[in-house]
Formats: C-alpha cells, sequence, structure tokens
C-alpha cells in the first residue's frame, strides 16, 4: 500500500510539474520550416520572443490561458489536500476530497486543451505565414497531463487508507 501512495504522489507531482512546463513555454505551435513556435503568452522567431500573437484578443485565447491555470491551482490543491489527508485521516477512510479536486483539475485540462485545439492547433491554419504547422511539446505534454489527472482523481476516489 506504501508503494501505491508513493507511486500516486511521484505522479501527481509529475503531473503538476508538466502542466507548469506546458503552460509557461511557448512550443504550442511549431512551424515546420522556419524557426518560429507560438504558445499561449508570446510568439518566438528565431531565439526572440514578443507578446504580438498572431492570435492575440480572442476570446477562445483568453478562455485557454484560465483554464490552464485553474487546471495548475487545482492540481496543486489536490496534491496538498492528499497531503493532509494522508496524515490526517482515519485508517478505512477515502481520499475523495483530494480526488474530487484532481478530477476537477481533469475538467479544467480537458475544457483548454479542447477549445485550444479547436480553434488553433488545426494543421491548416496559417499562423507562421505559409507554412505548415506541427503541435510543439506544451500540447502534448498538456494532453499527457489530462491523462494523468484523470487516473490519478480515479484512483482517488477508488483509494482507501490501510
Amino acid at each position: 500500500m506504501l508503494v501505491l501512495l508513493a507511486g500516486i504522489f511521484v505522479v501527481h507531482i509529475a503531473t503538476v510539474i508538466m502542466l507548469f512546463v506546458s503552460t509557461i513555454a511557448n512550443v504550442w505551435l511549431v512551424s515546420s520550416s522556419t524557426d518560429m513556435s507560438v504558445g499561449l503568452w508570446k510568439f518566438c522567431s528565431s531565439g526572440s520572443c514578443n507578446d504580438s500573437l498572431p492570435y492575440a484578443n480572442e476570446d477562445a485565447l483568453k478562455t485557454v490561458q484560465a483554464f490552464t491555470i485553474l487546471s495548475i491551482i487545482f492540481s496543486v490543491i489536490s496534491l496538498v489536500v492528499f497531503v493532509f489527508q494522508l496524515f490526517t485521516m482515519e485508517k478505512g477512510n477515502r481520499f475523495l476530497l483530494s480526488g474530487a479536486t484532481m478530477l476537477v483539475c481533469w475538467l479544467c485540462i480537458m475544457i483548454g486543451a479542447s477549445v485550444y485545439t479547436h480553434h488553433y492547433a488545426n494543421s491548416n491554419t496559417d499562423y507562421f505565414l505559409g507554412t505548415q504547422n506541427h503541435h510543439g511539446y506544451c500540447f502534448i505534454l498538456t494532453w499527457i497531463c489530462f491523462c494523468f489527472s484523470f487516473i490519478i482523481g480515479i484512483l482517488y476516489l477508488v483509494l482507501r487508507k490501510k
């Protein structure tokens, strides 16, 4: 049981770190032929970044930004609640509060990544002046965090402290 709890804790910390990286870094879309990338906050070209996004001031982008930040907040809250419940909860009880908080994090990731996928991650979009785009590592990390947060949330709901 201790190994399972430690494994869940490690995966949860990895999920939080990956969420931070995917939100902060600016590699959501990458140009296939030039050295350009775009993220949630900045547009980068040849090593220099500026705030002028090709799709700035759109409500969809603000939605993605808000939900990625909310997912980080709920993931950290879930981690703190898990540690608190681990040391204060009686034996035989379930980690319901940490599981529910992690599933809210999962929902935030799903909404943010889905909105970004629908509006910006289409391979036919022309954000890089006629070059083809592909997904950057931040986009892929977000979907990995989506899977991990769902698995962790369900494990917390099922798991009992023995």
